[in-house]
């Protein structure tokens, strides 16, 4: 049997955002009756849904069901995490890779649960500094390590398909927290993620 995807949506609001979406295409001279545009409004609305989900997630929680104690006391990094958001000036994509390092302080977290914090905060409309920042934070007050460093690259598509138009533009963020915040520890993390 082939993979099923299931989403749930909340009517109302789908409803809501929907009849908004059909008011701004028309605004903009279009024609929400046409074949290809009929279904549009609700599609939009969707995925406006799906791309801001991360205002009901509660990235904390996640962090917390799966914490181990463990007396490893080495880097941790998981680097090349894919990440999309939404540009919180203009609601247009901005993409790219996180990369995030910790020591541990007698606890560890599964590893597939920084990913998802990522996930959590980059779900809703962001400014790449402030995404720097809360994934380092949440890490850093929920895990307590020695140190945490959280290093962001992404594309924006406000400089790129508007604005500047500059297609090659990289913006990278970077956040350290105690251990990281001396240069040998950082220049390692840095090495370790090609940079």
């Amino acid at each position: 049997m082939p993979y099923k995807k299931f989403e749930e949506y909340n009517i109302q609001v789908t409803d809501d955002v929907k009849d908004r979406y059909k008011k701004i295409i028309e605004d903009l001279g279009e024609d929400t009756h046409r074949d290809g545009l009929q279904k549009t409004p609700e599609r939009a609305a969707k995925a406006m849904q799906f791309l801001t989900q991360g205002y009901s997630q509660d990235p904390v929680d996640i962090l917390k069901s799966a914490m181990f104690k463990e007396s490893y006391n080495e880097m941790v990094i998981v680097k090349d995490i894919e990440l999309y958001s939404l540009c919180e000036h203009h609601i247009l994509p901005f993409f790219g890779k996180a990369h995030i390092a910790y020591i541990p302080n007698g606890q560890i977290v599964g590893l597939s649960k920084l990913p998802r914090i990522v996930d959590v905060f980059a779900r809703r409309l962001q400014v790449q500094e402030r995404l720097t920042e809360q994934i380092l934070d949440c890490i850093n007050n929920t895990l307590k390590p020695q140190g945490v460093a959280v290093v962001i690259e992404a594309a924006h598509m406000c400089m790129m398909m508007r604005g500047v138009q500059k297609q090659n533009s990289i913006t990278t963020t970077s956040g350290f927290r105690g251990q990281f915040e001396k240069i040998e520890t950082r220049n390692e993390f840095l090495k370790l993620i090609g940079k």
